[in-house]
């Protein structure tokens, strides 16, 4: 089907969405909150901001258990949470906590941050809802209370990735003697050296907070990205790759996995507009599509990858799919990247994903390079590059070490400024 020059799936949809019957004039008044917590913070007008806080907090406080628990199960509930005033009104106390915290206000926003817990009791966001609350504690001097609450999130089946990672570190940094004596199981996992190679650039600008631009090879201005690209092609080990982060591997997934993704399952597709089904993002995707999502995965471990790229690139070039970008990576490209990853990493990344889409979908390392050795055989590497000022964000370690747990050759590339001759 296409419209408007795009072209969708063909789906089989439902019409009807009773959840939205009963609460579409208080959905309504949550949307027009939200916009003016967007103006007035746009604005710098405190007072309304703080009004809006207090009216979504109060929504939040007197809503019915079953709105605000609506993403508790992974019933049809959970597909449409999103879409609720509480979850809108959510949006709005998150954003008065970071106006609050910017305005050392920091007792308000641990209070703002533990409403949202209470609350929400199993939604993806507690991992950075958590975080912030223990870095609030520590703001007010409360060490004890902000290791307490590092540790219970470690606890919470919520977070995950990137948040579960600085949770841990949080509990190793402000659990030390006499506060605690026990050194955690995960030390060890965190203290893994992840392989650094350090690169010298021509810069041509270096501003705290802006972007560090370098002079390339070739002379012409670039980032630390493309100086990175042209290092590895060249004294690095001769590798062609892309610059990508998330773009490729979702690609990759979209089409390896497109089978699963428009699978016929009850509920999860109420337009035949969506790029995607709604459930994509819960941890219901993977189990009520698990009959079909294996046996591709055992398929993709064999080393049938690249056959089934081809399949799905010639059947839907052009259908529009979450993630997948037709036109930033040609079919070649896509080929030999899945060819140098080999069937059993991108199995193990494929069940990931589709286990946890809404934690992983984004914070890939910003290269995939790959080379041929003959006979058609490759191999991949993916790597962090970072400015002079730069490091590592905790979802970036995250996959880096995911990485290395598959066996994939995985290092970080420095970059900082050569040294002034004369």
């Amino acid at each position: 089907m296409v419209c408007d020059g795009v072209s969708f799936e063909k789906l089989l949809c439902g019409h009807h969405f009773p959840e939205f019957d009963a609460g579409f004039m208080e959905l309504d008044e949550a949307i027009e909150v939200a916009q003016i917590m967007d103006e007035s913070l746009d604005e710098h007008n405190s007072e309304l901001v703080l009004r809006c806080i207090q009216i979504s907090e109060s929504r939040i406080s007197n809503s019915s258990h079953r709105e605000t628990q609506s993403s508790t199960s992974e019933s049809q509930a959970t597909l449409f949470s999103c879409f609720s005033a509480s979850w809108i009104y959510s949006k709005v106390v998150l954003l008065g906590v970071s106006f609050l915290e910017h305005e050392r206000r920091y007792y308000d926003a641990i209070d703002l941050l533990k409403q949202l817990l209470i609350k929400f009791i199993s939604d993806g966001r507690r991992g950075y809802w958590t975080l912030r609350l223990s870095i609030d504690l520590e703001h007010v001097g409360c060490l004890n209370e902000s290791l307490l609450v590092a540790e219970d999130g470690l606890l919470d089946p919520w977070i995950r990735a990137g948040s579960r990672i600085a949770l841990q570190r949080r509990v190793l940094r402000l659990g030390k003697p006499p506060r605690r004596w026990k050194i955690p199981s995960f030390s060890e996992s965190l203290k893994r050296k992840i392989t650094e190679v350090h690169i010298q650039g021509r810069p041509l600008n270096s501003i705290t907070g802006v972007k560090s631009r370098f002079y390339g090879e070739d002379g012409e201005q670039c980032g630390v990205e493309q100086l990175a690209l042209q290092y590895y092609a060249g004294e690095g080990g001769g590798w062609e790759g892309v610059h990508t982060e998330s773009g490729i591997w979702l690609t990759i997934f979209g089409l390896l996995l497109w089978d699963a993704i428009f699978a016929d399952v009850s509920d999860v597709f109420r337009t035949k507009f969506q790029i995607a089904p709604l459930d994509l993002g819960t941890d219901n995707f993977y189990e009520a599509r698990k009959s079909i999502i294996e046996p591709l995965l055992g398929k993709i471990y064999d080393g049938n990858a690249e056959e089934i790229l081809i399949t799905a690139w010639e059947s839907h070039l052009g259908t529009a799919c979450r993630g997948v970008n037709w036109d930033r990576h040609s079919l070649s490209e896509l080929r030999a990247a899945v060819t140098c990853i080999g069937g059993p990493c991108l199995a193990s990344f494929c069940r990931l994903l589709a286990q946890d889409y809404r934690s992983w979908s984004s914070g890939m390392p910003d290269l995939l390079l790959w080379r041929f050795s003959g006979n058609y055989r490759g191999e991949a590497k993916l790597v962090e590059v970072k400015g002079p000022r730069d490091r590592l964000s905790e979802q970036q370690r995250a996959w880096l070490i995911f990485f290395m747990d598959c066996g994939f050759n995985t290092e970080v590339c420095k970059v900082t400024p050569a040294p002034m001759s004369g």
